[in-house]
């Protein structure tokens, strides 16, 4: 009887050791394809690690990393937010912390990457990255809020504007009537210089309106082109564990 005990013991261990040792020969597939910049063949390596077990933190941890790297950031956060941080060392939290910061800064949620790299610095005060793109996500919300302060502004303004046009109109009507009344010759002379005016304007060729339209567009394109290169610098990028 002790002997069948001591052989289902034996088993069972070896069971779990070849499972342990599967799971960490994927991951570590999933690594070396990492490495090659194959992102998309890293992601099928830690998904299938998953299956083998889905509490990983190591798989889930590169999994995050390996969608970031493939632009998919909204997946990369889901993976991120769901890593079980209450079995973790300070150090792997703010690394978690960290890689999400990523995810939602290229989301353009600012506030929500610079809560993440704070709790980064929580765990890690020493982390000079989470401290910069902490920085960085700061002064992108500062920015989107001068934008919002501008264009309220502006709608003001054009408000403003608009309603002093309307009593300008009217104005310029009243004035109108009595010119009307009273310099009609002129007002017939004017309308008579302004059509030999109209008629002494020469004309533009359809291939000179052409040219003008693709000069007025190729300055549009280097203006932007100038705004593009005054954007923030990009975030410092997700970090990968090589376990």
């Amino acid at each position: 009887m002790r002997k069948d005990i001591a052989l289902i013991i034996l088993l069972t261990g070896f069971t779990v050791y070849t499972f342990a040792q599967s799971e960490h020969k994927i991951i570590r597939r999933g690594n070396r394809a990492y490495s090659k910049n194959d992102y998309l063949e890293s992601e099928v390596q830690y998904r299938e690690a998953l299956e083998k077990n889905k509490h990983s933190f190591k798989a889930n941890f590169n999994l995050g990393d390996a969608l970031y790297k493939q632009n998919k950031f909204l997946d990369s956060d889901s993976i991120f937010n769901s890593i079980n941080l209450s079995v973790l060392s300070d150090t792997d939290k703010s690394m978690v912390y960290y890689n999400r910061g990523n995810s939602l800064f290229k989301q353009n949620k600012f506030k929500e990457s610079a809560d993440a790299y704070k709790m980064a610095l929580k765990y890690n005060p020493n982390d000079n990255d989470a401290k910069y793109n902490l920085s960085e996500a700061l002064r992108m919300m500062q920015n989107l809020q001068n934008q919002n302060s501008n264009q309220q502004q502006n709608n003001n303004n054009d408000n403003s504007k608009d309603n002093k046009g309307n009593k300008d109109q009217k104005d310029d009507k009243k004035q109108d009537k009595k010119d009307d009344r009273n310099d009609k010759p002129q007002n017939q002379q004017n309308n008579q210089n302004q059509n030999n005016q109209q008629q002494q304007q020469p004309k533009i060729s359809k291939e000179d309106a052409e040219r003008m339209l693709q000069a007025l567009q190729q300055r549009e394109k280097d203006i932007q082109d100038k705004l593009n290169k005054k954007q923030a610098k990009p975030v410092s990028g997700a970090s990968i564990k090589n376990w």
